[in-house]
């Protein structure tokens, strides 16, 4: 058993955390920090939560969580991590940060984010089907919601250097701009409407392309357009990807098999995968098409953009990193409808 510590347990992907912390019969949650909210009942601001956790947020320093942690996951605004994480590396705690400040090199980091990096460090990119190197680890950059998706569904071609340019289109339910309402999030502005966003601009792009081209170091052109739909939870990303030589299904199919092979948390499915597929579930379902015509594949991911792009890939890092089954506290099947 072990006991684990959440810092910015407030927001949605605190919440997700505990949810599926709960479930996991080798953790204890020992604390939830928020300033905002330290001794009210976690309760209070995560109803869903009611009947199955006593515990009142803290505001604790990161020497008193470390003490009584051995894992922390670090849910704080991009640009205020890099404050904490230092502070709780060392000795025998694992750290497992969801923001964007490890994600990503440090020249790199500052371009895209626009902040000057203040304390520098190397964390393994927590896409466990892509970074064995997760295992056994002490700190990870858990991944961004967009970038899951959009990777998984490319990764395989990538790995097998088959892709001229690749271009993704991916739509988002509204909980992936954060528990505090927006101009984005407002029920009128949502409703029956979908909003494209920074389209050629949004900084997720970066983590696509780090992780793609680490695969392949020649594709260079990537591509990558965000949306917002009136849906709560989901992500689902169509990758346009244009390949060098014409191919079928009878060419694509087994580098998938072979890539995933026995990634239990992806799914390749016949047909078009569904947010209502994965909805509450840590699956990321794969689904794809081949338009010979145009040397075109097209590829379909759908993700729970708070699971599997957020608080469940995070637990799977934490399985990893310390020796648990990878599917502990995360084989449930999604809520759908």
């Amino acid at each position: 058993m072990i006991n684990v510590g959440i810092i910015g347990g407030s927001g949605y992907t605190g919440g997700e955390l505990m949810r599926l912390l709960l479930k996991h019969p080798q953790v204890n949650i020992e604390a939830a920090t928020s300033r905002r909210l330290a001794g009210k009942d976690v309760c209070d601001t995560h109803k869903h939560l009611r009947g199955f956790l006593d515990l009142k947020f803290e505001d604790l320093q990161t020497k008193e969580i470390k003490k009584r942690c051995d894992v922390i996951f670090v849910a704080v605004p991009h640009g205020t991590s890099m404050d904490i994480v230092p502070k709780l590396l060392g000795e025998d705690t694992k750290v497992i940060d969801l923001s964007a400040d490890y994600r990503l090199e440090k020249s790199v980091f500052e371009e895209v984010y626009g902040i000057k990096h203040k304390s520098p460090l190397d964390a393994a990119f927590g896409l466990v089907e892509l970074h064995p190197e997760v295992a056994g680890g002490s700190f990870v950059a858990n991944p961004g919601c967009y970038p899951t998706g959009a990777i998984l569904s490319a990764a395989p071609l990538a790995a097998a250097g088959l892709i001229d340019y690749v271009i993704f289109d991916s739509k988002s339910g509204i909980s992936g701009a954060g528990a505090k309402a927006t101009e984005t999030s407002h029920y009128p502005n949502m409703a029956e409407n979908i909003q494209a966003y920074k389209l050629t601009t949004h900084r997720h792009r970066a983590e696509i392309f780090q992780e793609l081209n680490r695969l392949d170091r020649t594709l260079l052109n990537i591509s990558f357009t965000p949306h917002v739909i009136p849906s709560v939870r989901g992500i689902l990303t169509t990758a346009h990807i244009f390949t060098k030589d014409v191919m079928s299904i009878d060419d694509i199919m087994p580098l998938y098999l072979d890539f995933y092979k026995e990634k239990q948390f992806i799914r390749l499915i016949e047909g078009i995968p569904s947010l209502s597929a994965v909805r509450g579930s840590n699956f990321c379902d794969i689904g794809f098409e081949v338009d010979a015509n145009n040397n075109r594949i097209v590829v379909v991911s759908a993700i729970d953009n708070l699971v599997k792009g957020a608080s469940g890939q995070a637990i799977q890092n934490m399985n990893l990193m310390c020796g648990f089954d990878e599917k502990e506290g995360l084989w449930t099947p999604a809520t759908a409808p």
